[in-house]
Order: C-alpha cells, then sequence, then structure tokens
C-alpha cells in the first residue's frame, strides 16, 4: 500500500510540476504577445492638477512626443484637486494595463504620504514608478527692500530680525513652507509663516511688500526679477537653472543643508501591476520624448532640470530622497487630515 501510495504521490508531484512549467511558460507567452500588441488604444495620462500649470505644460509637450512613438493618441485628462490626491487616486485605482498613468510632481508621490493622516493610496503598494522627467529646483526671492544679495547676508538678516520676517508659500508642506520652516528654525528666527492658494497670489504679496521672502518658480518669478521688482538670492537643488544661469544655487553659497539641495520633481507612475514589458516601454518613449531638442529648450524655459532616468533609476532616487522630506516635514510641524 505504501510503496502504491508513493509512486501515485511522485507522479501527482511530476504531473504538478509539469502543469506549473507549463503554466509559467504560457503565462510569459500572454504577457510578451500582450507587450508586443500594446497599446491598441489611446493613453490616457491624467495630471493630478489644474490645466495651464507648469505640470499641466510638460504632460501636453512630452504626451505629444509620446504619441508619435507609440502610434497611439496620449490624451491628457486634468484631474485637480486636494494637493494632487485626487488624480493620483484615481490612476492607483485604475486598471493595470498599461493605458493609464499620471504625470505628477514629488508631492503627491512621495511628500503627501508624510503630511496626510490618512491618504487613500500608498505610492509603493499602488503605484509603480517609471519615469522621473525632471527636478524642479525654485529660486528663493526676495523684496526689493531687505537688504540682502546672498544666502549668507539673508540667514544673518533673519536671525537680527526675529519674530519681523513673514515668508510665504503655495500650501501647507510644499517645498517653500519647508524649506521656509527650516530657515526660521535653524536661525531660531521665528518667522512668520503666509500660506496662500496658489504661487500667483503668493508672488503679488510679496511685491507688495506684505511678505519678506519666498521660495518660487523661475517660470512665474523670473520677469519680476528682470524688472527689479524681486531680488534673487539662490536657487535650491544641485545645478543652477539655465533660466536663470547668473543666480547661484544656495549650496554654492555655502547653505549646503539638505533642506537646500533637495529639489521636488516631476515624474511618472503607473498602476501597480502593469506588466514590466509596457513599463519599460513607457519609461522608454518618455525618454525619447525628453530627448529631443524642442522639448529640451522648452524645459529649460520652465526652469526644469530634465533627467535620465528609467524605472530602476527613479526608484533609487525615491528611496534616497524619502527620509530627507520626511524629516523636514517632520521639522515643520506640518500635518494635514
Amino acid at each position: 500500500m505504501s510503496a502504491t501510495f508513493t509512486t501515485t504521490t511522485r507522479g501527482i508531484t511530476r504531473r504538478a510540476l509539469h502543469c506549473g512549467i507549463a503554466s509559467l511558460a504560457l503565462a510569459a507567452t500572454t504577457t510578451a504577445a500582450w507587450a508586443q500588441a500594446y497599446p491598441s488604444k489611446p493613453i490616457r495620462m491624467v495630471v493630478p492638477f489644474a490645466a495651464g500649470g507648469a505640470t499641466d505644460v510638460l504632460a501636453r509637450v512630452v504626451g505629444e512626443k509620446m504619441a508619435a512613438g507609440l502610434g497611439q493618441p496620449v490624451i491628457i485628462d486634468n484631474k485637480p484637486g486636494a494637493a494632487g490626491i485626487i488624480g493620483t487616486d484615481a490612476v492607483a485605482k485604475a486598471p493595470a494595463d498599461g493605458y493609464t498613468l499620471v504625470l505628477a510632481l514629488s508631492n503627491s508621490l512621495l511628500t503627501n504620504q508624510f503630511l496626510y493622516q490618512k491618504l487613500p493610496y500608498d505610492t509603493q503598494r499602488d503605484l509603480t514608478l517609471v519615469y522621473q522627467i525632471a527636478t524642479a529646483p525654485l529660486v528663493l526671492v526676495v523684496h526689493p527692500s531687505v537688504p540682502v544679495k546672498s544666502g549668507p547676508e539673508l540667514l544673518k538678516y533673519v536671525a537680527a530680525n526675529k519674530g519681523k520676517v513673514a515668508y510665504g508659500s503655495y500650501g501647507v508642506g510644499a517645498y517653500p513652507h519647508l524649506a521656509g520652516a527650516h530657515m526660521s528654525l535653524t536661525q531660531k528666527a521665528e518667522m512668520n509663516h503666509v500660506a496662500y492658494k496658489g504661487e500667483a497670489p503668493m508672488l503679488q504679496d510679496l511685491i507688495g511688500g506684505q511678505i519678506q521672502m519666498a521660495f518660487a518658480s523661475a517660470l512665474v518669478a523670473k520677469p519680476h526679477i528682470e524688472a527689479g521688482k524681486l531680488k534673487a538670492i539662490g536657487v535650491s537643488g544641485e545645478r543652477r537653472m539655465a533660466t536663470l544661469a547668473n543666480v547661484p544655487t544656495l549650496a554654492e553659497q555655502g547653505l549646503d543643508d539638505e533642506a537646500y539641495r533637495v529639489a521636488g520633481w516631476l515624474a511618472v507612475a503607473m498602476p501597480a501591476g502593469t506588466p514590466k514589458p509596457i513599463v519599460q516601454r513607457i519609461a522608454e518613449e518618455v525618454g525619447k520624448a525628453t530627448r529631443q531638442p524642442d522639448v529640451q529648450a522648452r524645459v529649460a524655459a520652465m526652469g526644469f532640470d530634465l533627467k535620465e532616468s528609467s524605472p530602476e533609476a527613479f526608484a533609487a532616487v525615491y528611496k534616497k530622497e524619502s527620509p530627507v522630506w520626511e524629516r523636514l516635514i517632520k521639522d515643520s510641524g506640518a500635518k494635514l487630515e
């Protein structure tokens, strides 16, 4: 009985093994065939911000180039609201079939998880990181009445004017808030933070003298700098902006805290579980699009710094930067429902 039982068990085991191998081979063949046929219909690129903003402009420029390479239209779908949460969540919950992706800022893909007590998605669980398109450094600008010309001079000024300096941001937990909070904390300056509903009203108050300093995008701040309505003190991130080449980075000036060296970024992600060949195809098409001279010129004019990326490279950057942003948010005391 036992010998018969053993023989039968081994037979079942061998059959199960053969079936398992066959299933894996079939799955691999099916995935490969699917990837080869992809895409067979238009692709939806969700932008979790309103039309007309820098992220939307970049999505339309890149999407147009990708469409030519993919042979299918790339339709831009603006889903603004809740600091990018609404649009990003829509992609996190979309079918993992390669026909939905998001082009978002680092807030909705990275920093919101440390800022919000409840988030409807988990980036690392619900999304696949595809390609980091560009970093988005900001320029630190002050009102002309502030008697400083450099980063070190500004630090001394805010420390000497404890409780008298106000800085603006376009939202609690956004980089301008976190960097300003870091400066206030390290200099014991007790600066006042004023949060606005957008960058435009923030800069209008800065030009009007209601606040004294702010971090802003080159796209919006440059005309005011050139007109003498604002003074550029320095740039965040690791490299100078091409569009503001004469403005040194804050790190160059000795402000080498990690708070001044990091920068927000713009990147593409897809629903978790999207087949790897399709993720790789999208990454390749994004890369091809951003290497085209007209796209590079457009992006440089916006103040962004293009990156060479891949799913693996993007994941490595994400892992490296996460603890930095987590510390900045914790130190700022920012917390949202």
